[in-house]
């Protein structure tokens, strides 16, 4: 008999962006959260701010859920992996529920729905609206008959006489139970800046649009019979988990990871990637500590732009990192990862010193320079991944990089996707490569054993130097 599992679970969709998914599924989490219930929240595509929001609510991390990236197995798998003592897992979908990369929809809410053989709540936006919305109802129901849409929030509700009429259009029309109806409200309007919301962690005054988020969700949603819409969805083939790798440097080799206000963007699987390749993780605020004994090092995303001047102030810890890299310690920096280790970072008209490791500039604008799914392929002098090899991830960057110079080497070249100037991207030097790519474990599982495999290296190298083994952990 093959074995299966079950966790209840609904997805958050709408026919458009802006609807209110983010304020609905905030609010939903929170509430099951405050019942007692133990919530899992996940995120479809490639998004670091959300889930920021939704990991503070429920008390778990939020994880990613991407067709672009995974396969229907592997999108089960992360379903399973992920809801692992949990009671609910709620999935905020993005964009409209048909929308993805082509027109046949490749990578949509509506394929996360449908692998995951998840219900869909339906929020739709009714400003201005009566018994339209039957129409706009009635066309997510047929256009994909394979996705169940099996309820219906409203959002933007004017008064009572308002939604009596949405309520039975839905209901006449397309027999289907409204199950909430929230009000116009600026309360649970959760604040954002260029780049989306503003990151849970960078404000606990942010956290007021949560809790405002989870009052609405209390007084206008119908929560048991939302759970009963969750409890319906049927059960799904076990899956092995994904992304497991024995490492051979387990116990010998600390990756650090800069993990703070002004880096935040990090897949929960690229954690657990490293771990399961041999690897003991060292966090890092970039903001005010010195830098550890480490074998290699981890930057991603974020706004280090918003927190360019105590970046720079935090002298020590740019010359530490430009000492390692020179040193040939294995570095990966992603998008603001890039940023900071450039020569400088040019934000409203001032200047900030980073730690120069590249010889170039980036500038931050105001309208976005990449925005979207990239497809690159790997060229000669990448350290990490093998030529020729094609690799699936994402951007959303305002920057660009300036006095680039001549003679400079790049990790891949771009096939969608914009990356340093349309062409190329990952500015590699001696073990260093710095990307405006964001790249998730699961899409590219050779990246983790392939870096903590550098790691391991380079300690060794360093060992060797010293003439005899070093602790994992002690100076050198």
């Amino acid at each position: 008999m093959k074995k299966s599992f079950n966790i209840p679970r609904v997805i958050i969709g709408a026919p458009q962006g802006r609807s209110g998914k983010t304020t609905v599924t905030t609010g939903l989490v929170a509430a099951f959260a405050a019942r007692g219930l133990k919530v899992q929240p996940f995120k479809k595509g490639p998004d670091f701010i959300d889930p920021s929001w939704l990991s503070k609510v429920a008390g778990r991390p939020c994880r990613n859920l991407d067709a672009f990236f995974m396969d229907r197995e592997a999108l089960q798998s992360c379903l399973w992996k992920g809801s692992t003592g949990a009671e609910i897992a709620v999935i905020e979908g993005a964009m409209g529920l048909f929308d993805g990369v082509d027109l046949q929809g490749s990578g949509s809410t509506a394929e996360i729905a449908k692998a995951l053989e998840s219900p869909v709540l339906l929020v739709v936006n009714a400003v201005r609206m009566t018994r339209s919305i039957a129409a706009i109802v009635l066309g997510c129901q047929n256009f994909d008959p394979e996705v169940n849409i099996g309820g219906v929030i409203l959002n933007n509700v004017a008064r009572p006489r308002h939604e009596k009429m949405l309520r039975a259009a839905v209901e006449t029309y397309c027999g289907l139970p409204v199950v909430g109806a929230l009000p116009k409200n600026k309360a649970w309007e959760i604040p954002d800046r260029h780049l989306g919301l503003i990151p849970a962690g960078e404000d606990e005054r942010l956290f007021q649009a949560a809790e405002a988020a989870r009052e609405g969700a209390e007084n206008y949603i119908d929560l048991d019979a939302i759970l009963e819409i969750a409890r319906s969805a049927p059960p799904l083939p076990w899956r092995r988990a994904v992304c497991r790798a024995a490492g051979q440097a387990r116990g010998r080799v600390r990756v650090g990871i800069f993990r703070d206000r002004a880096f935040s963007f990090y897949y929960p699987e690229n954690f657990e990637a490293l771990e399961d390749a041999g690897a003991s993780l060292v966090f890092i605020d970039a903001l005010a500590d010195l830098l550890p004994e480490i074998d290699a090092l981890y930057i991603g995303g974020g706004f280090p732009e918003v927190f360019a001047a105590e970046l720079q102030a935090n002298t020590a810890l740019r010359d530490a990192v430009r000492q390692k890299v020179e040193d040939g310690m294995p570095v990966y920096a992603e998008c603001g990862g890039l940023i900071y280790l450039a020569r400088s970072l040019l934000y409203n008209n001032k200047r900030y010193a980073m730690v120069g490791a590249f010889p170039f500039d980036v500038e931050m604008g105001t309208e976005p320079r990449g925005h979207g799914y990239m497809c690159l392929k790997v060229l000669a002098g990448n350290p990490y991944f093998s030529p020729g090899k094609e690799i699936r991830g994402h951007e959303f960057h305002h920057s660009w990089v300036s006095s680039l110079p001549a003679g400079t080497v790049f990790g891949y070249a771009v096939k969608r996707g914009c990356g340093i100037n349309g062409s190329v991207d990952g500015i590699v030097y001696k073990n260093t490569m710095a990307s405006y790519c964001h790249l998730h474990a699961l899409a590219v599982p050779e990246w983790a054993p392939v870096f903590v495999a550098k790691a391991l290296s380079y300690r060794r190298v360093q060992e060797a130097k010293l003439g005899g083994a070093v602790p994992a952990g002690s100076g050198r």
